[in-house]
């Protein structure tokens, strides 16, 4: 593994979509590093009042531009150069912020929920034009993806919204935002609506406490399939026949499958033609065989706090671990989980009854490839976003703040990689995260960003490889492949004062300081 220098970051960075550059939030600026020189191109000089928090800092689809939204405010600026500032205020109740903020379909559109669900603002800061739509259904951050989609290709966005305790669809133009036309669908409470990736269907489903049904509507509104599992078509008075709800439903990157899961312990796979095709069990225990691995996660107690998580391979049936007690509610059940790798060939699932287990299928062999146990609860699975077959998870826990873990099919179970042995103070602060960092070469790369550092780290392993790296032009450390050995050539501070003027925030009491002669 090659790894680079850490460098100065802050609590909001994010790498480009293309891979190609991070941007990193500070009080008064916005530093634009290239990834292949390491060295910021871009300081984009702005006074940001942080402390009423950051509502969302990404970058565009097309990786030119930078939102920056704060309160009832947002900015957008070209990246990583280009003089275009974009500056809009979306007015909110007192003492309140925007719910969600981000880009639309295009570099040119930012999306604005209201921060209790009262409408969806769109703004094209390009023509200065707005369009206000009312009473969106979701509209705060982790659910406002679900009630609104845009069609690929052709941009069209569908939104759910409800009003008078009905569903409605409406279909708007891809470049006006206006109307062009709305039904109520057949759902008592849809719990999510998507374009499949070829953008032929619109996909609706209720939420489970009204049954397992997923509604494929063509773009003006008809249903071509009505689709709810094992039950057959009831009347919606008939109680007894209503199944477990659908939880999960997510598309592969291909769209030839889509995967439903319900509040059981199952995942219904459709194909292309939207007929079931196979349905995966999640069953317990677990028994290893030729085709199916299980990894367990051990620590080794006589490390203490230094300890790096290991894995062995089960040899005889195993139990996932459970944090649900006897007894516990069905809400506490089913799959919360299921995405499909890049190739669309594999599919990671996790329980609600077993959240440290990841479950991973092989759907064109319908066969359970891989079982992974650890001993907290997995806090984010990733795929890579263009490698087939390669997994990047980590762990609740302060323990797991600087772990990383990766799996591939061919690994000898998961790797475990330990940023904290890679950071000068051997101490990441703050809350960390990971990501995968887009890349030109074969060789994947992962961006590990804390409160003040930031490292990338590449997987290629051979000497050959090292000149393929993204950041070849800046060079690269080599790392083992357990992470274990510390790096004391990283104990100085030559990374941090190359941007030293960049990382050092602002002082807030500079006030109270006596003035200099």
């Amino acid at each position: 593994m090659h790894f680079t220098k850490p460098f100065p970051s802050s609590a909001h960075s994010a790498p480009s979509p293309d891979g190609k550059y991070i941007a990193s939030l500070f009080p008064s600026s916005i530093a634009i590093r290239s990834v292949a020189s390491l060295a910021i191109v871009r300081t984009i000089k702005a006074a940001f009042d942080l402390s009423g928090g950051v509502v969302n800092f990404a970058w565009s689809p097309s990786s030119s531009r930078i939102l920056v939204a704060i309160g009832d405010r947002f900015h957008v600026f070209s990246a990583p150069d280009g003089d275009f500032h974009g500056n809009v205020q979306i007015p909110q109740p007192l003492a309140t912020k925007a719910a969600s903020v981000s880009f639309g379909a295009t570099d040119d559109e930012v999306c604005v929920f209201s921060s209790v669900g009262v409408k969806l603002t769109i703004v094209n800061i390009a023509s200065s034009k707005i369009v206000e739509i009312s009473n969106p259904k979701f509209f705060n951050a982790a659910s406002a993806s679900r009630g609104c989609s845009f069609r690929p290709t052709t941009y069209h966005l569908a939104l759910l919204t409800r009003t008078a305790g009905r569903d409605i669809i409406s279909i708007h133009s891809a470049v006006t935002r206006e109307i062009q036309q709305s039904w109520c669908p057949e759902t008592v409470d849809a719990l999510g609506l998507e374009w499949t990736p070829d953008g032929r269907w619109l996909v609706v489903w209720d939420s489970p406490a009204h049954g397992t049904r997923v509604l494929f509507c063509t773009h003006d509104g008809h249903v071509f399939k009505d689709w709810r599992g094992d039950q057959p078509h009831y009347s919606l008075d008939d109680m007894d026949k209503y199944g477990p709800g659908i939880k999960i439903l997510t598309f592969s990157p291909d769209g030839r499958y889509t995967a439903v899961a319900d509040g059981s312990a199952r995942i219904s796979i459709l194909n292309s033609r939207l007929v079931q095709e196979v349905q995966f069990h999640h069953s317990s225990p677990v028994e290893p065989k030729e085709t199916l691995q299980i990894w367990q996660e051990q620590l080794d107690p006589s490390a203490g706090k230094r300890a790096v998580p290991s894995f062995i391979k089960a040899t005889q049936a195993v139990s996932p671990p459970s944090t649900s007690p006897n007894g516990a509610s069905d809400s506490r059940y089913g799959c919360n989980l299921a995405k499909f790798d890049a190739s669309s060939s594999l599919l990671a699932s996790r329980l609600d009854d077993a959240p440290s287990t990841i479950w991973i299928w092989d759907v064109p062999t319908t066969e359970l490839r891989a079982v992974l146990m650890y001993h907290a609860n997995i806090a984010k699975v990733e795929w890579h976003p263009s490698q087939p077959e390669l997994l990047l998870m980590r762990c609740e826990g302060e323990a797991y703040n600087s772990i990383v873990f990766i799996w591939d099919p061919l690994s000898n179970g998961p790797r475990t990689i330990d940023f904290s042995r890679l950071s000068p103070s051997a101490k990441i602060t703050g809350r960390a995260d990971a990501t995968w960092l887009e890349t030109t070469t074969e060789c994947a790369a992962v961006f590990f960003t804390s409160h003040t550092r930031c490292i990338l780290l590449s997987l290629a392993d051979d000497a050959e490889a090292e000149a393929a790296l993204p950041w070849a032009a800046y060079g690269a450390t080599n790392m083992p492949a357990d992470s274990s050995t510390s790096n004391s050539d990283l104990d100085g501070n030559e990374s941090i004062d190359m941007d030293k003027a960049i990382a050092e925030l602002d002082d807030t009491f500079h006030f109270k300081k006596p003035a200099k002669p």
